[in-house]
């Protein structure tokens, strides 16, 4: 049995160095290269990754994104991520761990649960490369020590408040933006519906396992089902009650894509106790029974199909 989150072996983690500051450097064909990173990935960091050569695409939770030079990709903790197989594609990848840059306040930046796209063009593209590359440098040249790390962590924040500043795509999914009186990624206030929603989906990604009622939610949230229903048609055009459907769905598909956990020990994590149960629900939300899901995935064995 895999821990809750991770792959067999721990494949989407990257091995620390000695005296590691929590962050490193890599290239894109490095990492999904490597035999053991075949298929859909659940990643246990965050992988930012600028495309520098070719075409081609990266999937991120089953999403596909076009990628050429200048592309920009966000990975979060607990997405599932799968590279399109070109062979003529590559990217610099940065990796770092959640707790990397807790104290310094600035990630992560947005929600916790959504990915990032960025086509990167003129004085953004420049500055994203420029803060990179030094990264990269330094991520070679200092391997321990407590002013190496700093230096580090430091950098990595001046590259995700440059981030920050991006425009994001509006056909981007994720791209409902935040309440300007939130700070990164925190649960904003009630005070306005997109705030509502935002609270919502903080205390959706809490407890999404936990239950998919509206009336629970909005019961921990202090205000009325009509409320939140109202929220979250005005940010994304669908009910409270799909919000919180889609978010238990996505999860399904991930622990489906990217563990060896029954489709029955599946549905039990997502408060599913019966499997047929889950099967329904499933069903319903994907269009494809779980088992006929997992079988369509690329990458798989068949050994964890089942």
């Amino acid at each position: 049995m895999v821990r809750f989150g991770q792959l067999p072996g721990d494949p989407g983690a990257v091995p620390a160095q000695s005296g590691w500051a929590g962050i490193r450097t890599l290239t894109l064909r490095d990492y999904f290269f490597d035999p053991s990173r075949q298929g859909p990935l659940l990643v246990d960091r965050h992988l930012l990754i600028l495309v520098t050569v070719g075409h081609g695409t990266q999937e991120i939770d089953f999403r596909t994104y076009p990628c050429r030079p200048g592309s920009l990709l966000w990975v979060r903790p607990g997405q599932v991520v799968q590279h399109g197989g070109q062979g003529g594609l590559d990217a610099v990848m940065v990796c770092w761990t959640p707790q990397t840059m807790r104290d310094l306040d600035v990630s992560p930046i947005g929600p916790p649960f959504a990915a990032g796209f960025w086509q990167l063009a003129g004085e953004d593209e420049d500055a994203v490369i420029n803060e990179v590359s030094q990264l990269v440098v330094d991520c070679q040249r200092h391997r321990g020590g407590a002013l190496a790390t700093d230096l580090l962590r430091h950098q990595l924040a001046v590259l995700l408040l440059r981030l920050a500043l991006l425009p994001r795509d509006p056909a981007d999914p994720a791209a409902v933006p935040a309440p300007p009186h939130t700070r990164n990624g925190g649960a904003p206030d009630g005070t306005d519906p997109t705030g509502t929603f935002w609270r919502l989906r903080h205390e959706v990604e809490r407890s999404y396992g936990q239950t998919r009622r509206v009336e629970d939610y909005a019961g921990r949230l202090d205000c009325s089902v009509r409320t939140l229903t109202r929220a979250c048609l005005a940010a994304t055009g669908r009910s409270a009650k799909q919000v919180i459907d889609e978010r238990v769905a996505l999860e399904a598909r991930r622990l489906l894509a990217a563990t060896d956990l029954s489709v029955a020990e599946v549905g039990r994590r997502l408060g599913f106790p019966e499997p047929t149960n889950f099967g329904r629900f499933f069903q319903r939300e994907v269009g494809r029974s779980p088992g006929a899901f997992r079988a369509g995935l690329p990458g798989r064995s068949p050994a964890v199909q089942g």
